[in-house]
């Protein structure tokens, strides 16, 4: 191994300016870290390593007795044939693409909604995607495709390469079922990419030094028309190098057909223009962390801070032309209050359905504009159980009233419904039980963070006032203004509650479970009041009786793997195990790693000196030590993972077990940034964690099954 030949680099960073670029004030930093050779993703060094590993945790984890029909347990259940094949509609059809045992890499498919009513719908195959995978030899993932509205006659199909971020694109006819030839295509890149009229697209892409961000996102919006050269395609905009992207659409509502392009400062701050034809750029007057769009004659705009008298989390609606007029005069859709927060909306052909959470708990309201007039009147939708979760699945906004929605909890499956507002629903599609429900439960509780904060968490599992403490799994995120809600997980239900085990999901801050301020409330430096949060969920558990230290265990992913991270260097001693996916957790490099640069607004920013030591002091990475008893840990990354860096997981696995500790690591070479880019991956990966975990909470008396 390079070890000790690659311990230590200098790295050059630039203050300002385009990366790799010779401009602002440049500052030589000296890290001495040893491990930075892992970063280098495909080296042949790094890669080695990752087999070593990878064959360490096979052999720990998947020996074990429970493994191999574990796996198959759950391959089942992610192919199995009566799953609720979720779709959009489009004109006359409904879309869908589909994996299972016989399409491992999937189909893109259609129907009509009298064949989907049926049990076992006809579907016409639009895409084959193992075909196309075999025929070309690339391991091709379906990526979306984005169909011509409203002719929807063609689309813009996505193609990853074994699942990451940066896709190819190619222009794809839906009357033939194939690729146009001589048709819009690009090669593979982070592409933003949409139809304009039948030849011409808004495109932003990789057109070489200087045309993407310092978040490698496409830095301009250009309009490129049929059958010219991509590098003559018209700029429309351009947004600043250290943007996170530029993007561009077009408004196809029939009689409201408008062109808006825009930049994203960062995670929270944007700014929307309208392009009006042949004139100046005019901007969307709203504050930067707003979000705003335009819907028919209305301006839509989401507060993410106070704004004309109205607090954050506020959904607000203005007439399009008089806003840009100057008018101001708004129409209050949704006031949050300390329990009730915004989950979402959307549009049918005359009424906005607004979906909102109260105490993380869904329910969905109609409101209708009144005509001619101000004020706009509400109605609720549907009945929603307890402790369980809607959502608004499609609609068709520019021709009916139509809906989709999807009801789930915890223990209840998925039940598709469809519905016409002013008419009865039908239920379309319902799932069947894919796990034992029998003696669980479903339990909302409240824990007490260290300041006070009142924290929700859901607790699903037997009882355990009768069956006494046992092994739990406590999950969280925590970041980004995600929410978690109720949902029916059968990979949940058969690796974990089936066996017994209880299932705990965390509502902490950083989230968006109580609109924008419990969001804020973990920004930058005061992340550690997310890690806090978390930590009082596993003390009120095992006050509550529910589980032990030893026998609980904690998961999450991506951010989620920066709060695991937390929780193994800052509580060790509130956890039997942890397992941390696609993590981040070199707090100090984030931003010098693939796509994270675009994350500063969330952390902060590791070159600015106000920033640093808050930074250096939530890194898991620079927090490891030896003479602390650190819980068994599983770190699971993807070599394909063009958002979250590989390199995350690979130097902290590295440094635990030079300093000693128990850690195992696997690294899917495939999958890009969800770990997984088939049913059989995620089998698989599942399989893994879930053994890890049982063997260390559910058997730690037994010797033979520890790490």
């Amino acid at each position: 191994m390079k070890e000790a030949a690659l311990n230590t680099l200098t790295l050059c960073r630039f203050s300002a300016g385009a990366r790799g670029a010779a401009t602002g004030t440049m500052r030589c930093v000296t890290d001495d870290d040893p491990y930075l050779w892992l970063e280098d993703v495909e080296g042949e060094a790094a890669l080695a390593w990752v087999a070593e590993r990878n064959a360490e945790t096979a052999a720990a984890l998947t020996a074990d007795d429970g493994f191999a029909s574990l796996k198959e347990r759950l391959r089942e259940a992610l192919d199995a044939s009566d799953r609720v094949p979720y779709t959009t509609r489009r004109g006359a059809f409904l879309y869908n693409y589909w994996r299972d045992a016989t399409h491992v890499r999937g189909v893109w498919r259609r129907t009509t909604l009298e064949r989907y009513r049926k049990d076992e719908p006809e579907w016409e195959v639009l895409l084959d995607v193992d075909a196309l995978a075999a025929t070309e030899e690339e391991k091709w993932v379906w990526a979306g495709a984005r169909v011509r509205r409203p002719e929807d006659d063609l689309a813009l199909v996505c193609l990853s390469r074994d699942g990451g971020d940066a896709v190819e694109v190619r222009e794809f006819d839906l009357a033939t079922r194939a690729f146009v030839d001589g048709g819009f295509r690009l090669p593979e890149a982070k592409t933003r990419i949409g139809w304009i009229d039948e030849d011409t697209v808004f495109v932003g892409t990789d057109f070489g030094p200087g045309s993407l961000t310092e978040s490698g996102y496409p830095r301009t919006v250009r309009r490129w028309r049929r059958g010219t050269p991509l590098e003559e395609a018209a700029v429309v905009f351009e947004a600043e190098p250290a943007d996170v992207a530029a993007w561009g659409l077009r408004d196809t509502t029939p009689g409201f057909e408008r062109d808006f392009v825009g930049r994203a400062m960062d995670f929270y701050r944007s700014e929307t223009y309208l392009v009006p034809p042949g004139g100046e750029l005019v901007k969307i007057d709203v504050p930067e962390d707003a979000r705003v769009y335009a819907h028919r004659h209305h301006l839509i705009v989401t507060l993410k801070s106070g704004w004309l008298g109205q607090p954050a989390g506020s959904l607000l609606a203005f007439d399009f032309d008089a806003f840009l007029a100057g008018d101001r005069t708004a129409e209050v859709l949704f006031t949050p209050d300390e329990r009730t927060a915004l989950a979402g909306h959307s549009w049918t052909r005359h009424h906005l359905l607004l979906e909102t959470m109260r105490d993380v708990s869904t329910r969905i309201e109609i409101l209708t504009p009144a005509a001619g007039e101000a004020g706009w009147a509400r109605a609720p939708l549907t009945d929603v159980p307890p402790l369980s979760a809607v959502s608004v699945v499609d609609t068709d906004p520019d021709v009916s009233d139509e809906y989709f929605l999807d009801v789930s909890g915890f223990l209840q499956p998925s039940t598709l419904y469809r519905g016409r507002i002013g008419a009865d629903t039908e239920i379309l599609k319902q799932a069947p039980a894919r796990f034992e429900t029998a003696g669980l439960a479903v339990e909302q509780f409240f824990a007490t963070s260290r300041d006070g904060t009142r924290v929700p968490y859901f607790v699903i599992g037997p009882d355990r006032a009768v069956t006494g403490p046992g092994p739990t799994l406590l999950y969280g995120y925590g970041g980004f203004e995600v929410s978690l809600t109720p949902s029916y997980g059968a990979v949940r239900g058969r690796a974990w509650l089936e066996r017994g085990g209880t299932y705990v999901i965390a509502n902490i801050r950083g989230g968006g479970e109580y609109g924008p301020d419990w969001h804020r409330a973990a920004l930058r430096a005061d992340r550690p009041r997310a890690f806090e949060d978390f930590a009082a969920v596993a003390q009120d558990l095992v006050a509550r009786g529910i589980t032990t230290p030893a026998t609980l265990g904690a998961a999450g992913g991506s951010n989620g793997g920066l709060l695991m991270g937390a929780m193994l260097t800052r509580h060790p001693e509130l956890f039997g195990a942890i397992v941390a996916q696609v993590p981040l957790l070199d707090m100090t490099r984030f931003h010098r790693l693939l796509a994270g640069a675009s994350w500063i607004a969330e952390y902060g920013n590791p070159d600015e000196d106000a920033d640093r030591p808050h930074l250096l002091e939530l890194s898991p990475y620079h927090r490891l030590t030896a003479d602390r008893a650190y819980p068994p840990v599983l770190l699971m990354t993807s070599t394909r993972d063009d958002r979250v860096h590989p390199g995350h997981a690979r130097k902290t696995a590295a440094r635990l077990r030079a300093l000693g500790h128990r850690v195992l690591f696997h690294e899917n070479t495939g999958g890009g940034h969800a770990g997984a880019s088939d049913n059989e991956q995620t089998a698989h990966n599942n399989a893994l964690m879930h053994t890890f975990l049982w063997q260390h909470l559910a058997r730690s008396e037994d010797p033979a099954h520890i790490l």
